[in-house]
């Protein structure tokens, strides 16, 4: 069973994106502290750190929305090369951009070793887009007047990273926080629910309410974001797996629904049935993978 929820959702991932048209995509540019933007396009959202250094990303969204990446970067430093890509995950709407910024700008390509291993198992993959630096825990990166650092945390997967600006205050948290949605846990990637609500807990003992949050998915966030994700994940885990210590079937679960007050955070790709049997697919297995 748990091996079919992954596949069908995998599935569903690959027809999306193959689906998905770019042509309207814009990118949105919020400007943050600290010379920090957040970008949001057709993929995950991506961080920008721009100053005397020249510039940073952290994430670069889908291969064909690139060039409308790239045209938003020279709106925030104009011929300014990127010098560094940090990625959260291995994940296509994070590492699109990849290739084109190793290639064309000479970028280093930062991210957890688990990244590139990932990266290194699908042949579509091209060598330019591969991580060039890698990590196990963690590492700091001194960039633009502020001190980067970048955390091995998982949940959504194996390898996910968050990137804590400390002069400025700003966090990005890759997809570990999908902001007001429910989440994608990619169980085939080494992701976990109870995880997830692990790393989101450790983060709001890190920052304050002061911090900018910028989420993988979602618009701009706060240190309350990652406290309402983390207690309705927790939650609606409690309700599922109640309802399983009673003998309801996955059938049975999804047709009692979830509460009221969580039907909101349903959305295109993770809907209210979804994020079930998700559920479900943790409870059901010891150490879902």
């Amino acid at each position: 069973m748990k091996q079919l929820l992954i596949t069908a959702l995998l599935l569903c991932v690959a027809a999306g994106a193959k689906a998905q048209d770019f042509s309207d995509v814009e990118i949105g540019v919020t400007p943050l502290r600290g010379g920090i933007f957040m970008l949001s396009g057709a993929g995950g959202n991506v961080g920008v750190s721009a100053g005397d250094d020249g510039l940073l990303i952290i994430d670069d969204d889908y291969a064909p929305v690139i060039d409308k990446i790239r045209a938003a970067l020279d709106g925030i430093a104009p011929d300014t090369p990127v010098n560094y890509v940090i990625n959260t995950h291995f994940h296509g709407d994070h590492t699109g951009g990849n290739g084109h910024f190793h290639a064309d700008d000479g970028a280093a390509i930062v991210a957890h070793e688990n990244v590139r291993v990932r990266l290194l198992s699908d042949e579509a993959i091209s060598p330019d887009a591969l991580p060039t630096i890698t990590y196990e825990n963690g590492v700091r990166v001194y960039f633009n007047n502020d001190t980067l650092t970048v955390d091995h945390l998982p949940g959504h997967t194996d390898g996910d990273s968050v990137v804590y600006f400390t002069k400025a205050n700003v966090l990005h948290t890759g997809d570990l926080l999908f902001n007001g949605r429910f989440p994608y846990v990619d169980f085939a990637s080494g992701g976990s629910v109870r995880q997830m609500i692990a790393s989101l807990d450790h983060l709001a003992t890190l920052i304050d309410d002061n911090t900018q949050v910028i989420p993988g998915h979602g618009p701009l966030a706060d240190r309350a974001s990652l406290l309402r994700a983390a207690a309705m994940m927790r939650e609606t885990l409690g309700i599922v797996q109640a309802r399983i210590s009673e003998g309801a079937s996955l059938d049975a679960i999804i047709a009692a629904g979830v509460p009221e007050k969580f039907a909101q955070w349903s959305w295109r790709f993770i809907d209210n049935d979804k994020w079930l049997r998700t559920l479900y697919t943790e409870l059901t297995d010891a150490n879902p993978k």
